[in-house]
């Protein structure tokens, strides 16, 4: 993968994955809890997946910019890098919710997450030459407290507003 070879490719892909696989998880767990729509969840995917991951890519780019020995070149490739994988990780949580019940969709877009986490902490590690078990624990335990969180939020908004 010689696109990973850039350090702005590399932010990109680590920052945006992550954040596309966060956000969209706590967003599908509290918006199930709080609507069990197919279409609140559905439609939260589709806007986080563009409006999140433009917002994310102009964060990139406004704090790479803010580094006075970045390059052209770095910023936007960290720029593009972070929309295209905020993007797409974002809205592969929606296949999911077209082929499956709520339910079902729900538990396969947990498991699709921290599977993905657990592989970006796992590379992570790797590169750093840390223990992958610390590093992956690490990372879940902070995408399960965002999704138990986000779950308890749905749940509190659907009582306290229903």
């Amino acid at each position: 993968m010689d696109f990973l070879k850039s350090d702005g490719a590399r932010t990109g892909l680590f920052f945006g994955a992550t954040s596309g696989v966060i956000t969209t998880i706590g967003l599908i767990t509290g918006l199930n809890a709080g609507t069990h729509s197919v279409t609140a969840v559905l439609g939260g995917i589709f806007v986080i997946a563009v409006a999140d991951a433009m917002s994310d890519a102009l964060g990139i780019h406004l704090a790479e910019e803010a580094n006075p020995s970045a390059t052209t070149q770095h910023i936007w490739s960290a720029t593009i890098s972070t929309f295209l994988n905020k993007f797409i990780f974002a809205i592969s949580f929606a296949v999911p919710l077209l082929l499956l019940p709520l339910d079902q969709a729900v538990i396969a877009s947990l498991l699709w997450g921290m599977l993905v986490i657990t592989v970006l902490s796992y590379f992570l590690a790797r590169v750093q030459d840390a223990s992958p078990v610390l590093i992956v624990a690490e990372h879940l335990g902070i995408a399960i407290l965002v999704v138990v969180l986000s779950h308890l939020i749905g749940e509190w908004v659907s009582r306290t507003f229903n």
